[in-house]
């Protein structure tokens, strides 16, 4: 899970378990224990089977003529509707079937970010396809699949975001807005439900962790004209932890090492190797392992 015990300490401004009844000795040690995770394999059959199925779809993108709709369409199809023939006479369908199918075609349906004036049509209508395919991917009985779902979705990356790294994982329910203003490190892991509003740029360091139910976002909204929208880059560096349903606003830059708590709002800055939690979300501690010039002076005050 995306769920961090050290995010949840900060909360509380606690991060040293001894103080709880419920994390003495053994319950603590086990839970040190079981890190790293575990390596999961699938039977080698089904392996078999979801590497010809994603090389298939990879190898259509690669291709320079496909029309990345088609694609988009024809994997939904087969995902929802396997047993319908495409010599079949969709007219003959019931009205919902007829328009269960259409709704699989992206050129069918439209996306929130469409409708923004500031989109780039030419980045965008290159990505929608795969995004969409994203979602509905998601959606289906194969996005559960952890396995599969992180292989389907680290396929899409490199043709949805401006950059990505290597090892990407991200979990079911990622969604993003543009697609194409999107930076992500290596190692980089998003966990289930996160949304990541790119609309002014996001950039994403090297092993850079965002747990389940956070929100990075890359633009606001003029408090006196909702119609007034500011973008600015939102930056994440290297190392840093975005712990469960935290919420980053546009322009925030969290630097190296940081960790934003659980449920925490950062409306600034955080600092490399500090814990900010809260709403706003403040400094309560600096991590352990910071360098000497990363400690807090305590006869210099400081503000978040």
């Amino acid at each position: 899970m995306g769920f961090h015990l050290a995010g949840h300490f900060a909360m509380v401004g606690r991060i040293d378990p001894a103080g709880f009844d419920w994390l003495r000795d053994n319950d603590w040690g086990k839970l040190v224990t079981y890190l790293p995770l575990r390596d999961v394999a699938t039977s080698g059959e089904s392996a078999d089977i979801y590497g010809a199925w994603l090389a298939s779809i990879d190898k259509r993108l690669q291709t320079a003529d496909q029309d990345r709709n088609v694609i988009a369409r024809d994997v939904l199809r087969e995902i929802y509707f396997p047993s319908l023939s495409t010599e079949l006479d969709e007219s003959r369908l019931p009205a919902p079937t007829r328009v269960a199918l259409a709704n699989l075609d992206p050129r069918n349906v439209t996306l929130e970010p469409e409708y923004y004036r500031d989109i780039d049509p030419d980045l965008y209508y290159e990505r929608k396809p795969l995004i969409w395919l994203w979602q509905m991917f998601d959606r289906s009985h194969l996005g559960a699949n952890v396995d599969l779902g992180v292989k389907f979705r680290r396929l899409l990356a490199p043709y949805v975001f401006k950059r990505v790294g290597v090892n990407f994982k991200a979990f079911h329910f990622v969604e993003v807005s543009y697609g194409y203003n999107l930076e992500i490190g290596d190692d980089v892991v998003i966990h289930r439900n996160v949304h990541l509003d790119d609309r002014g740029g996001i950039r994403i360091g090297n092993r850079v962790s965002i747990s389940d139910y956070a929100a990075v976002f890359s633009h606001t909204h003029s408090i006196n004209e909702i119609n007034e929208v500011t973008c600015v880059p939102t930056v994440i560096e290297d190392d840093v932890r975005i712990t469960y349903g935290a919420v980053i606003l546009a322009g925030v830059h969290v630097g190296a090492h940081g960790l934003v708590g659980a449920r925490a709002l950062a409306t600034r800055d955080v600092r490399p190797y500090h814990v900010n939690v809260g709403m706003p979300a403040k400094s309560v501690r600096v991590k352990s392992i910071a360098p000497l010039e990363h400690q807090p002076d305590v006869n210099v005050p400081h503000e978040d």
